[in-house]
């Protein structure tokens, strides 16, 4: 994993399409966990496992990897996470599952309006047709329609806003930190701002609810290694509209382990993310030399 790399947002796209196949995986699982485990001590055991996963990797690899010349901007990183994680919960609780879920997908909607002013990326028309159009597709296929401003609209607003903050963050951080060296500090971070949280409602849980929150953390640890690495190679604007793959992994795991059926609005809503995927990978030519 090097510490920079040309842009490549075809291969920055394929990672976020694995990882929005992992992440999916990690929710599936977490589905299982008996109703009595609290949330709090799910993201905490998430964290911790994120944390001791990779670091037992730099540990035995390379342990000067631990340390950063960036801890500042590190540590805000992991506030942020937590700032995100902490909104969109509190969405889910407030909210129908539909509307809050959509809310989650406007952070594209930020990152294109924000990335010129925060990296100068020069955004095109086409990307920001596709990202407001992939948009449009996630309603269709999440059947959302009421967008009041109450309070729980708000938590899932500010979840979007910093969620595209952690998508500039791990843009700039990627130019000169390795991808473990960003992930350990998330790691920790975490794990020290969800701990309180957690002890104060903490339950015994039995092996099997234990063994699915490490499955469940060790599967969203490969996701956000390759969501790093995938703001390593491309572009944040290019990329915006990948994550609302994680619908189309959403709909195909409903169906196979819960019997839940895709109707055709949200299929219609799919396909419209598909093209968008594709329209906004296109990289942008250089105009051609003026002949004098």
């Amino acid at each position: 994993m090097s510490t920079s790399a040309e842009v490549d947002n075809r291969y920055g796209a394929l990672l976020l399409l694995v990882a929005a196949a992992i992440f999916t995986a990690d929710v599936t699982v977490l589905r299982f966990l008996s109703a009595d485990v609290p949330f709090a001590q799910i993201i905490f055991f998430r964290s911790l496992c994120q944390l001791v996963i990779v670091a037992l990797w730099i540990a035995g690899r390379r342990p000067a990897l631990f340390r950063s010349s960036n801890w500042r901007m590190l540590i805000v990183r992991g506030l942020t996470s937590l700032v995100c994680w902490w909104l969109y919960y509190a969405s889910f609780q407030t909210l129908d599952l539909s509307l809050a879920t959509t809310l989650t997908f406007t952070t594209s909607l930020f990152v294109v309006v924000m990335a010129p002013f925060v990296l100068g990326e020069r955004i095109g028309p086409l990307r920001a047709f596709a990202t407001a159009l992939g948009f449009l597709g996630v309603v269709l296929a999440s059947r959302a329609t009421d967008f009041s401003l109450e309070t729980g609209v708000l938590f899932g607003l500010g979840s979007a806003i910093a969620a595209a903050a952690l998508i500039f963050q791990n843009r700039v951080l990627a130019r000169t930190e390795h991808t473990a060296t960003i992930m350990v500090w998330i790691g920790m971070v975490a794990t020290l701002g969800t701990f309180p949280a957690a002890a104060a409602g903490w339950t015994q849980v039995s092996a099997g609810d234990l063994a699915l929150m490490v499955i469940a953390g060790t599967l969203a640890t490969l996701g956000m290694l390759l969501t790093v690495e995938a703001y390593r190679f491309g572009e944040v604007s290019a990329l915006a509209t990948f994550p609302y793959a994680r619908l189309l992994f959403a709909l195909a795991a409903g169906y196979l382990f819960f019997g839940e059926v895709a109707s055709a609005r949200e299929l219609l809503g799919a396909a419209v993310i598909i093209v968008c995927g594709l329209l906004a990978t296109e990289r942008r030519r250089p105009p051609a030399p003026r002949v004098p």
